[in-house]
């Protein structure tokens, strides 16, 4: 059965890169993944090319997806991490008994609900909040040539993907901190470190595997979050330039699984599908060294923990 599953995953990558390979070909690796025009423009040419286009109707340069992917992801997951590792040692080292009964159902609760109801919460509450409140008219104004900002954007995208998939990261390091041995916090403690000397020098460190596995599938959650963040992100082939300053924080963005969804509809044109199978192909490749890295930077933490 594991021979079998490797071998379902091996053939889902060899069909979607085949099925991807059109694009590929007409605009080489490298240049496919780099800036050059305007996306959205480029895929709207694709749509009326025809069943049997010219290599011409293939150009695609995907940076600005990328971009977007890159950093809804990164900055979640980072500011994530570090909310998750926080509260599950309150959870487990601190927090009265029945507090940890009510919050440990309830971050598992939250973990469970479909990523669409925080969509949904983030285009009707949070976006015409920050619309209305953070961002004022002369801001507007000072970008309207070159993007319109309506309050979805960087900072809605990034704090609905950050509330979806921290769940998962308390959970996970709930369990692990739990798991610690009794008696290795015990002999800490009797030579004399304190409480939280414990937790960082024994706790936390020996868990270290447990938070880059937490790390790791919740960015492979939010790498492959769609619906949420096509709600929420703007949904603009735009890639956000820091030097605007606290502009950038409200410019429209649009990941790669957001725009895969959002194109299904033109699948018919070979240019069309072709991209999509492509970008499925680019998240499945970083779904894939994610795993390897994850692997690799546990085993020296397994075996510092082994020695704890």
């Amino acid at each position: 059965m594991a021979c079998l599953v490797l071998l379902i995953i091996v053939l889902m990558v060899v069909f979607v890169a085949v099925r991807a390979w059109p694009v590929l070909q007409a605009n080489g690796w490298i240049s496919w993944l780099g800036p050059g025009g305007d996306i959205d423009h480029q895929l709207g040419q694709m749509i009326a090319t025809g069943q049997h286009p010219p290599d011409s109707a293939y150009h695609l340069r995907a940076w600005p997806l990328i971009y977007g992917t890159l950093l809804t992801t990164g900055v979640s997951v980072l500011v994530g991490l570090v909310f998750s590792l926080l509260a599950a040692i309150f959870i487990v080292e601190f927090a009265p008994a029945r507090i940890r009964a009510v919050v440990v159902p309830a971050v598992r609760l939250l973990a469970a609900v479909p990523s669409v109801i925080y969509g949904l919460i983030g285009i009707l509450v949070l976006a015409p909040a920050v619309g209305s409140h953070l961002i004022s008219p002369d801001r507007k104004h000072s970008v309207q040539n070159v993007v319109q900002i309506d309050g979805t954007g960087v900072l809605v995208a990034v704090a609905v993907l950050t509330v979806m998939i921290t769940p998962i990261m308390i959970a996970i390091v709930v369990d692990a901190l739990r798991a610690i041995p009794p008696a290795w916090t015990e002999g800490a403690a009797a030579l004399g470190a304190n409480r939280w000397e414990v937790v960082w020098s024994v706790s936390v460190r020996a868990t270290r595997p447990a938070i880059v596995a937490a790390a790791v599938l919740a960015c492979a959650r939010a790498l492959g979050e769609a619906v949420a963040l096509s709600m929420v992100s703007g949904s603009r082939g735009f890639s956000p330039n820091p030097a605007d300053g606290i502009t950038y924080l409200f410019e429209p963005i649009r990941p790669l699984a957001a725009s895969m969804v959002e194109n299904v509809d033109a699948i018919n044109a070979p240019p069309v599908r072709a991209s999509i199978y492509a970008f499925a192909l680019l998240l499945l490749l970083s779904s894939l060294a994610l795993s390897v890295g994850g692997y690799v930077a546990k085993l020296p933490m397994r075996r510092q923990g082994l020695r704890v």
